[in-house]
């Protein structure tokens, strides 16, 4: 049950984009965890990756855009989820939900400028956030099977989400967020 990936940057993803735009969000990781989100800019990034400021804005609007992008590309790029059917749902959410939590637990610059630019209200970053927590929905869905309430998936969709904020602030580690959500899954959704 996947959807289709949506384009992250504003041009088509082909030939020289496609290594243009791998190329930026390589350089916007590194330049990150060199000068932190405060000292990162779409300039430092299209420096870093060889390619002019211009070239590099008609790829991302803002650096906030370009952090949802890297985001995105690592979330997409997880495989499909795959437990065996006779797991316990703690152990289904764990699976579905820790390796999106580690996506960037070993990166503290990027954790924390991933965070910030989650939350801007840039059009851009609105649509990749919207991708990125139908991603999450779909996996903590598979996790749960069909006779989860809505309402109960999406309250742990919120946990995990609220989560994942959490340790990006600094405020707890990335690899106590899905155990969190699969305990409170747990409980929520029975012990099957």
């Amino acid at each position: 049950m996947s959807s289709p990936l949506p384009e992250t940057p504003r041009r088509l993803l082909s030939g020289r984009n496609a290594e243009t735009t791998a190329r930026l969000l390589e350089a916007a990781v590194a330049t990150v965890a060199t000068s932190g989100y405060d000292g990162l800019t779409v300039r430092n990034v299209a420096r870093t990756a060889g390619v002019s400021p211009a070239t590099a804005y008609t790829y991302f609007g803002s650096k906030e855009h370009l952090l949802a992008s890297v985001f995105w590309s690592r979330v997409a790029a997880l495989p499909p989820l795959d437990v065996p059917g006779r797991s316990t749902v703690a152990q289904r959410v764990e699976a579905a939900l820790g390796p999106v939590a580690m996506l960037v637990a070993d990166e503290p610059e990027l954790a924390a400028g991933v965070t910030t630019a989650l939350l801007a209200h840039d059009p851009d970053v609105t649509h990749l956030r919207e991708q990125i927590g139908q991603l999450f929905a779909q996996r903590l869905g598979a996790a749960l099977g069909p006779n989860v309430p809505a309402t109960s998936q999406l309250g742990l969709t919120m946990a995990f989400t609220g989560g994942l904020l959490t340790a990006g602030m600094g405020l707890l580690d990335y690899r106590a967020v899905a155990p969190m959500v699969a305990e409170l899954a747990t409980r929520v959704g029975g012990k099957r």
